[in-house]
């Protein structure tokens, strides 16, 4: 795992010598994602940087990776998992790779494949490539958006970073608060691309590729999952089991010794178990965030699960006042805003996990591919709810709407008025309000309108494929990976998520509905095939995942912070009614509502809008 920057001069005079010091600015501002060695190389008008993490062939030479006949430049953030196939295919080729890590194969594939090498790299990355044969500089993002990748562009230069903050340390001129991004963020918590929250900053999206090359810039997917596309078969677990099981192979073929973030749940818990199949001998450590709120808390299970498996449980407690003391720590270091309260203890847990290790699996990617999440058994209810008569409707939503708020974790009654909030509308419109931040409504309230997802919606005769896939491209490419990679990598621990490997995404894709949803019972095939290693009491444990409990924290020991945050004039900047926060934050703390979710995104925002006013900082024109 790395950092990595460049720019790339667009004049017909540019020359890189120019750029070194605005490099080493954004080398600097992203030490913390690569601590163990930092490096750059210029050529012709461009200069490309990258800060390292260690993990294969830690002891042989850090980035850039230079061809040494064809001048090609390349910088990746991020693992090549298959990295020994590719390397004896080029071996086979005739072309010679250099010992080192697995980045090392990159240009060598660039130079015999050109962009479809992208196609054959199996892992998570961010990459750069410079070819000077053709002045033309590649970025490319992996498939399901692990690593993040951003870009701004003028009529001088094309600057890219791993992060928002090591872009605006650039010197590259200022940056303008968007509002369409804002809005995009109020509403779902996160930026999905090419939205950033800065006008001039672009996202690059995943499993897409963008070309500058002669003044023209290109940009293209060089890959989608196709859950609504793919045909279906019958599911099996021995062939799953062979596919997952060298997802976590290749995962853990590193040089470095890693652990797992255990929660307890099956996702974890079922990485956790095949790793130490795998591995049968290898001490391995589990880390778990508790709360000493009892229903958020899930350090028991964790234990027993790690007990079972013979995995060393280490915990890590958090409270309200780590949140106050550490959001706008992270903020800083990032650059932008994420709205999902989990990043906070997953930043704490990953503080912890690197005093010791470099790399820990995760079990992000099984939800959206499985079909984990209750939202997907709305889906069916939905269809069902609208077919009954209009006066049966409208008593059921009086009833729902009736029910008091409660404090403790995803209650039936918050997801009974989720449902009733949407149910009425068509499938994706009413989805997209079921995973809303801030719902349209209270949105309106606030003084913003409402913005729907950038790009076309996935086409297909099955509306639980359609969710699955637009979860897969939005809430979890740009808000739990977004939340994952900026937790690990703020203390330079790499978290991977073997549930995204190629092979099992292919594998899920060809799932029949009935294998994903059964009844009430979500990932159906997932749980069959997790018995093969898990005892049933931990396979068909009600779904908690980590969430925090804000709302009662909102109303106790952060109220005057949260009261602060809400009355900050930063707010009326993006048009946001301060009057308006103020009187949702009322309702909250009468418990007339739970608006625990929605007060968080704008406390979030309030501070990331104090970060967006720094200084400009100043270089030598260039």
């Amino acid at each position: 795992m790395c950092g990595i920057c460049g720019i790339l001069g667009l004049e017909a005079a540019a020359k890189s010598d120019r750029f070194q010091e605005r490099v080493d600015t954004m080398l600097e501002a992203l030490r913390h994602r690569g601590p163990n060695a930092v490096g750059s190389a210029a050529s012709g008008p461009v200069v490309l940087g990258a800060t390292r993490l260690a993990v294969r062939g830690i002891d042989h030479p850090s980035q850039p990776s230079i061809d040494p006949t064809s001048g090609v430049v390349v910088v990746c953030n991020g693992e090549i998992d298959n990295h020994r196939e590719l390397r004896a295919w080029l071996e086979a080729r005739g072309r010679s790779v250099p010992p080192g890590s697995d980045v090392e194969v990159l240009p060598g594939m660039y130079l015999e494949l050109g962009d479809g090498f992208l196609e054959r790299l199996v892992g998570a990355f961010a990459l750069a490539v410079w070819d000077p044969r053709r002045g033309r500089l590649l970025l490319a993002r992996d498939r399901t958006g692990e690593r993040p990748l951003f870009f701004r562009q003028d009529a001088h230069r094309l600057t890219f970073a791993s992060e928002i903050a090591a872009l605006a340390s650039s010197g590259s001129g200022p940056l303008t608060v968007s509002g369409t991004g804002i809005r995009s963020y109020l509403q779902f918590g996160n930026f999905a691309a090419p939205r950033s929250p800065f006008t001039e900053v672009e996202k690059i999206g995943p499993g897409e590729r963008l070309v500058v090359e002669q003044g023209r810039v290109e940009r293209r997917r060089y890959w989608r999952w196709s859950m609504s596309q793919q045909p279906k078969q019958a599911a099996s677990v021995d062939g799953f089991d062979t596919v997952f099981r060298e997802a976590v192979r290749r995962q853990t073929d590193v040089d470095i010794d890693f652990a797992v973030f255990l929660s307890g749940g099956l996702d974890s818990s079922l990485v956790t178990a095949v790793t130490r199949s795998l591995h049968p001998s290898k001490p391995l450590v589990g880390y778990t965030v508790r709360f000493g709120e009892a229903s958020f808390d899930e350090g028991d299970v964790a234990l027993e699960v790690a007990q079972r498996l013979g995995v060393r449980a280490e915990s890590i407690w958090v409270g309200p006042e780590d949140f106050a003391r550490e959001l706008p720590l992270l903020i800083r270091r990032v650059g932008e805003p994420l709205a999902d309260p989990a990043w906070l203890p997953a930043a704490l847990l990953s503080r912890t996990a690197a005093q010791f290790f470099r790399m820990t699996l995760v079990g992000e990617g099984a939800d959206e591919l499985f079909g984990g999440y209750p939202t997907y058994l709305g889906v069916r209810a939905a269809e069902t709810f609208n077919r009954l008569p209009g006066s049966v409707r409208t008593l059921f939503k009086r009833i729902v709407e009736s029910l008091p708020p409660s404090d403790k974790k995803v209650t039936l009654s918050f997801l009974l008025k989720r449902f009733v909030a949407g149910a009425d509308l068509d499938g994706i419109t009413r989805h997209q309000i079921w995973n809303s931040n801030i719902p349209p409504a209270l949105l309106r309230r606030l003084g913003i309108d409402p913005v729907p997802l950038p790009g076309p919606i996935p086409e297909g005769p099955a509306l639980l494929d359609r969710v699955q896939q637009l979860d897969l491209e939005t809430s979890l490419a740009e808000g739990l990976l977004t939340k994952a990679d900026r937790a690990g990598m703020s203390s330079a621990l790499e978290l991977r998520a073997p549930f995204l490997d190629l092979g099992v995404l292919d594998y899920a894709a060809t799932l029949q509905a009935s294998d994903r949803v059964r009844g009430l019972t979500t990932k159906a095939f997932l749980k069959d095939y997790a018995l093969r290693y898990l005892p049933r009491s931990i396979v068909h444990r009600r779904k908690r995942g980590l969430s925090v409990p804000l709302a009662a924290w909102l109303r106790g020991p952060l109220k005057t912070w949260a009261a602060d945050r809400l009355s900050d004039s930063a707010l009326d900047s993006v048009g946001i009614s301060r009057k308006a926060a103020q009187s949702v934050f009322e309702e909250h703390l009468a418990k007339r509502a739970d608006h625990g979710r929605a007060l968080w995104t704008l406390i979030v925002l309030s501070f990331w809008l104090e970060w967006s006013r720094p200084p400009t900082p100043q270089f030598p024109p260039s």
